[in-house]
């Protein structure tokens, strides 16, 4: 059992499973921060336009209320958060790419022999395959 529980320990406390704790904490607030500007500001925002709020709108068949309003409020949640993620991965590959310097192309260690067309040493003067001699405009 005390083996299980330090395994348990050292999985816990690794970094990445502590990371994407905070991250799951830290979505579900955001969530509900989005949430509530879906159904308190945006939702009332356009049923002034409709004349009626979407959380209201709701389609009675057969006596069951189906309550369509409320998925499209859902819908209009999930839009703003995977928009708002987009530019926060959009945010983050920026700043760390900010800081890369771009990698200059090495500089070419092999030439081709224009007679035997055999890949050669830059600084050769004849080939190894078919001894032609390499001029240096190549």
């Amino acid at each position: 059992m005390k083996k299980f529980l330090k395994e348990f320990k050292e999985f816990a406390l690794r970094g990445n499973v502590v990371d994407l704790a905070v991250g799951v904490i830290i979505g579900g607030a955001f969530q509900a921060i989005v949430t509530s500007l879906t159904s308190d500001v945006i939702s009332p925002f356009i049923g002034l336009f409709a004349s009626t709020d979407f959380s209201d709108l709701v389609l009675t068949i057969n006596g069951v209320a189906i309550k369509y309003g409320s998925f499209i409020t859902a819908v209009i949640n999930f839009i703003i958060m995977a928009f708002i993620i987009f530019l926060f991965i959009k945010l983050l590959n920026k700043l760390t790419s900010f800081d890369k310097k771009e990698e200059k192309p090495a500089a070419p260690t092999t030439k081709e022999c224009p007679y035997c067309f055999s890949e050669i040493h830059i600084k050769a003067i004849r080939c190894p395959h078919c001894t032609g001699e390499i001029s240096d405009n190549l």
